[in-house]
């Protein structure tokens, strides 16, 4: 027995089918496991690791597996794994990288059933919602919804509205939220911390379903994400007491290249001042898509920098997938 099989939820977290209005093993066999081979000199091998695991969920009748990006970014090999314990290579097909969504197409016969697709719209603060991954029941926990939220990841990422649940599922990424009728409505991202009913919890960042119909057709068609690329500047950059710290920069990113350093402080874009990663982030994006010239006003050792950088395209950084 795989380690991935070995643990589960205990049995009053687990929904059960009397408690659902679904078919919840229909909804179970639409889940897929993923193994992900990145080669070692990849950009993100580093920071994301060569061997990445994660979940999928099958969204159509020809078995395409919807799935967060950073499972499968830069892989060379891919493994999907059904819920009847059928395993197919799979190719990735479209990352997106603003909202986060990526798209395997299976190589071979999946033979597992797609999982509809849902709305947030009427998904309310406290309602109940379920968590799947790959394994059943064993692997499914009940959930609510805390927030629907701004979010700003120190990578660059800012969602307008994210969708936040507790409690958390400790194998999150790429995990499939869905509602009590049993529709998708989330992919699975992050684990983070927030304050519920007065006190720190971990808490699990969904990205809503809704954000993948505008763009789904144009993934399909050109293997590319329809959105412009957005400047990337190649520094991970923290919210720390108020503060924004530089805590990392991409080795020959836009970033280094200009002269940034781990430990400045930012202070804004051009004369707009930033107070949060979100601020940051719009004020680079209102400058023009990948390339543009991005002003960073900076601190470092009290003085007041500015600092111009080159922003790029960051998928000009990674390596590219092969047709198996």
């Amino acid at each position: 027995m795989s380690e991935h099989q070995q643990w589960a939820f205990r049995e009053p977290l687990q929904p059960k089918p009397e408690e659902t209005q679904f078919d919840l093993e229909r909804a179970f066999d639409a889940m897929v496991l993923i193994r992900a081979e990145v080669p070692a000199d990849g950009y993100t091998a580093s920071n994301l690791g060569t061997e990445r695991g994660g979940y999928g969920v099958v969204i159509r009748e020809d078995g395409l597996v919807l799935t967060i990006g950073y499972l499968v970014t830069e892989a060379t090999q891919i493994w999907l794994t059904t819920n009847r314990g059928a395993v197919v290579a799979g190719y990735p097909l479209a990352y997106d990288r603003t909202t986060g969504f990526a798209l395997i197409q299976p190589l071979g016969k999946l033979d597992a059933p797609p999982l509809r697709r849902g709305s947030v719209s009427d998904f309310k603060v406290g309602d109940a919602a379920f968590i799947l991954g790959h394994g059943g029941c064993a692997h499914a926990l009940k959930t609510r919804l805390i927030s629907k939220s701004e979010f700003a990841g120190p990578w660059e990422y800012l969602l307008d509205e994210a969708l936040f649940v507790t409690p958390a599922h400790p194998q999150w990424g790429g995990s499939a939220l869905i509602d009590a009728q049993g529709d998708l409505i989330g992919i699975g991202s992050l684990l983070v911390q927030q304050a519920v009913n007065g006190e720190e919890s971990h808490v699990n960042m969904f990205v809503p379903i809704d954000l993948l119909n505008p763009i789904l057709e144009g993934m399909l068609q050109t293997g590319r994400s329809p959105h412009p690329p957005c400047p990337w500047l190649g520094m991970r950059t923290q919210d720390a007491e108020n503060k924004l710290v530089v805590g990392r920069v991409a080795a020959k990113g836009p970033a280094e290249r200009a002269g940034v350093k781990v430990g400045d402080i930012v202070l804004g874009v051009g004369a707009t001042r930033a107070h949060s990663l979100a601020e940051l982030f719009r004020a680079v994006r209102r400058l023009g898509p990948a390339g543009v010239e991005v002003p960073l006003m900076l601190a470092r050792a009290g003085e007041v920098l500015r600092i111009t950088v080159k922003s790029a395209d960051r998928d000009d950084f990674l390596k590219k997938p092969k047709l198996h």
